[in-house]
């Protein structure tokens, strides 16, 4: 069986790991070349990834809603071709599952090769790809004891030299539904024969206690658990040795830990051991709701941060009577022309940006640290901040100054329903240099927006709201709207700033002038 393994690839943007979100296979699943098997998720979009082998899927090797980094294998398929070109590298199994031996002859042999890998002999051993903290590997090497436990070395060779009798043993020991002592078996000399305890209904102990010793976990189930909350000594781990899983640490965070703490009490009972008992809630009840910073919202913090106490904000507004504003936007509606596309307010004043950006151009500049220069864009990639489900995205228009104002109305629809399916990719967010937040679509008037990272400005579009306006010396009904721009001090002085921020308003109270501006 020749089975080739997809490793998750390079998407780019200096991403070096992503989220699995949807398998769109399972195993025993016929594939074809460049089908669709796995939709992930980076810190910029979500990326369907297409397999490059045809033929039976045999594993899959990460869950939904595992960080992958770069490289690591993510899915086996067996081609079915067969012959010596087939790579040595299995599936892991899953975590916790007992391995049964055929036959004591096998089983011998598996223990002789143990010894000889465990002594440090150049025994022949097959790489088995193991996706870190998920489990143990199903091979013959055995985790390098150190210079400090010996117990720990006669331990393991106990385990080469025993019959299967005295290996099953072992195992049924670690896994079946009886509680071990507080203890570690490595601390029992080799001639202590194992302690036999009556069964009892309680629930199944690993091999470590929760909440005795330092636990062992590896990195990526450290950083897990830290994202999670979870206090990793209070969590019992299921792997080889009491290592912690990545399954453990998910297990104590939906609700599993109350059992663990409650059974370690009850072990610790009648000894003398006063052991801790983790407070318990329930779900329903819960007082605190932890998700893990990821993903587009962990990229968007660190850009905020970073733009907030990098560039120096200043934010000014202004009061704009939008009436003939929204009667142009009345006649859009029923125009041939923009009979197919949706049409608001928001279209209006992206025009009235991108003209003011022109008799502006100060404004479309960024600042380079490196080569301590102001740099000048002669272009407007406009970005339009869209909220959607993953966090707030910025995708921007490439060249909104060159298009039409139906052109950018189509450029807008795709744009936001792009971003709200979150389909938006990485190289659509690159590259803006102006940036328009709608708060109005949220009944808000206006407010202080931080600054897209790289760019010098940004535009607050705030509620439109029918309001008494004073016209011609007389109180009228008018439909009137808040703006608010913020921009870098570095590059925008006060009188730039207050000029582009009129400009805009002048078209939106008046049309027509982009008329004589454009």
């Amino acid at each position: 069986m020749a089975v080739k393994h997809f490793n998750l690839p390079d998407p780019g943007e200096g991403l070096v790991e992503a989220e699995i979100v949807t398998w769109k296979v399972k195993v025993g699943d016929v594939v074809k070349i460049n089908d669709i098997f796995v939709e992930i998720e980076t810190a910029k979009s979500l990326v369907e990834l297409p397999v490059p082998y045809a033929g039976t899927v045999t594993a899959l090797l990460a869950s939904e809603g595992d960080t992958v980094e770069v490289g690591t294998p993510i899915i086996s398929v067996d081609d079915g071709l067969g012959g010596d070109d087939a790579p040595a590298v299995a599936a892991p199994p899953p975590p916790n599952t007992t391995v049964a031996a055929t036959s004591n002859a096998a089983t011998s042999k598996a223990a002789d090769e143990n010894e000889a890998g465990t002594a440090g002999n150049a025994a022949p051993e097959e790489r088995v790809a193991n996706l870190v903290g998920y489990g143990p590997r199903a091979t013959s090497g055995k985790r390098r004891p150190r210079k400090s436990e010996g117990a720990m070395t006669t331990m393991a060779t106990m385990a080469a030299t025993t019959s299967m009798t005295s290996t099953s043993a072992q195992l049924n020991q670690a896994f079946s539904p009886v509680p071990t002592q507080t203890e570690s078996l490595a601390s029992q000399p080799a001639s202590t024969p194992p302690v036999s305890t009556p069964p009892v209904s309680t629930p199944p102990l690993p091999s470590r206690p929760a909440g005795s010793s330092k636990a062992l976990a590896k990195p990526p189930v450290r950083k897990l658990a830290k994202d999670l909350g979870v206090d990793l000594s209070h969590v019992a781990g299921s792997g080889e040795g009491g290592i912690v899983t990545r399954a453990d640490v998910e297990a104590h965070a939906a609700g599993g830990g109350a059992a663990d703490a409650g059974t370690v009490a009850t072990a610790g009972m009648g000894t003398g051991t006063a052991a801790y008992v983790a407070p318990v809630f329930s779900v329903a009840g819960e007082r605190e709701t932890r998700t893990p910073i990821k993903g587009v919202r962990k990229v968007t913090a660190q850009a905020m941060v970073g733009s907030a106490f990098t560039a120096p904000h200043v934010t000014e507004f202004i009061t704009v009577d939008v009436t003939r504003t929204m009667k142009l936007v009345d006649r859009l509606r029923t125009d041939r022309e923009f009979r197919d596309v949706k049409v608001s307010p928001l279209l209006v004043v992206a025009k009235a940006l991108v003209i003011a950006s022109r008799r502006n151009p100060g404004v479309n500049a960024t600042w380079d640290e490196t080569a301590q220069e102001i740099v000048v864009k002669n272009y407007v990639n406009l970005g339009i901040a869209a909220a959607t489900p993953r966090g707030l995205m910025v995708p921007n228009i490439k060249d909104a100054d060159q298009m039409s104002l139906r052109q950018l109305a189509d450029a807008m629809t795709n744009l936001v329903s792009t971003a709200r399916e979150g389909r938006t990719q990485p190289a659509e967010m690159s590259g803006g240099s102006i940036t328009i937040t709608n708060v109005g679509v949220f009944g808000v008037d206006t407010g202080t927006p931080i600054l897209n990272p790289g760019e010098a400005a940004i535009l607050c579009f705030g509620a439109i709201r029918q309001m008494p306006w004073v016209v011609n010396g007389k109180i009228r009904p008018r439909w009137v709207t808040q703006l608010g721009l913020s921009f870098d001090h570095r590059l925008v002085d006060g009188a730039l700033g207050s000029q582009f921020l009129a400009d805009v308003a002048a078209v939106l109270h008046d049309p027509s002038q982009a008329l004589v501006w454009a």
